[in-house]
């Protein structure tokens, strides 16, 4: 027999979850997603989220509440009389109505290894941190901010090079097949659940645009997971003087060097766009975006955007 499931996300990362789910043969009764978004330059243009659309193309039908504070939207989830909510990057905090509101409670699918990186970014802090493995984990709900006992977990390693967007993929589709791994279970009366420990939590706040500028003066490690953990957005930068003018560059990828130079952080040490960093080290980038350029190769940069070695860039 198929699980009765309500799917709540929003973003991409959510869509090959429900994606697998209805392919396992559950019976998808809703879905719920963030409200359409401005959109287009004018922003003027609403945009249905990535789920909202996957879900009409399935023909599930779609809720989009601003939060769950009416009465009238409590009533419409628990009047699904579905057995289970699988949430996947949603977007809200749910009241205790909302997970108490199925039969078998909500499940939902986080991309960290538990309880390391609660909250809402915990790809981009994995890497940023120096982490060398993460995972997704199917977790029972709770009134808590990701705290409530683990069912499954799926490991992913993080290469000295991977970026959060490569990251996300590679997670993205290892949550699917996990959600699908924990429904069978759940719907057999055979998935484990186990209280996550104390020690080792870490919160995974939400980037802020003011930590994207980078720090040359930070150690050439730290520098280089900064920016690939912030890649491809919202972007590590910095600025440069183009025709005489400030602009901001974002580095889409870099690696360590291994120059070591006693020149102040931020000095171009070679044509090849190696940073002195702090502690000696040294950062090369090896792809950037100007503002309203595309991404280029970092040979590719140089031919149209000349850097001179020696300059100084922060």
């Amino acid at each position: 027999m198929a699980l009765r499931i309500i799917f709540m996300g929003t973003p991409d990362f959510s869509v090959p979850t429900l994606t697998a789910l209805a392919e396992a043969g559950h019976e998808i009764v809703a879905v719920y997603s963030q409200p359409p978004r401005p959109a287009g330059r004018r922003g003027l243009e609403l945009v249905k989220s990535p789920v909202h659309q996957k879900a009409e193309q399935l023909g599930i039908a779609v809720f989009t509440p601003v939060n769950f504070r009416e009465e009238a939207d409590r009533d419409a989830f628990r009047a699904l009389k579905a057995d289970v909510a699988v949430v996947v990057a949603y977007g809200l905090l749910l009241p205790e109505a909302i997970l108490s509101g199925t039969r078998l409670g909500c499940y939902n699918g986080h991309a960290s290894l538990l309880p390391r990186w609660r909250g809402a970014a915990p790809i981009q802090r994995a890497i940023m941190a120096g982490d060398t493995e993460t995972g997704m984990m199917v977790m029972k709900m709770d009134k808590g901010l990701d705290t409530g006992p683990v069912a499954l977990t799926a490991r992913v390693a993080i290469g000295e090079t991977t970026t959060a967007g490569e990251l996300h993929d590679a997670l993205m589709q290892a949550g699917g097949a996990l959600l699908v791994e924990a429904m069978a279970k759940l719907e057999a009366g055979d998935l484990p659940l186990t209280e996550q420990a104390q020690e080792g939590v870490l919160y995974a706040a939400k980037i802020d645009k003011a930590e994207t500028r980078i720090d040359f003066s930070r150690p050439a490690t730290d520098v280089h997971n900064h920016i690939r953990g912030l890649s491809p957005f919202p972007g590590a930068w910095f600025e440069l003087s183009i025709a005489g003018k400030p602009e901001r560059v974002k580095v889409l990828a870099s690696e360590r060097a291994d120059e070591a130079s006693a020149k102040p952080a931020g000095t171009v040490l070679d044509d090849r766009l190696t940073i002195a960093c702090g502690n000696s080290g040294a950062v090369r980038f090896t792809r950037l975006q100007k503002a309203g350029g595309k991404p280029l190769d970092a040979a590719d940069f140089l031919r149209g955007t000349p850097v001179a070695v020696g300059q100084v860039i922060a």
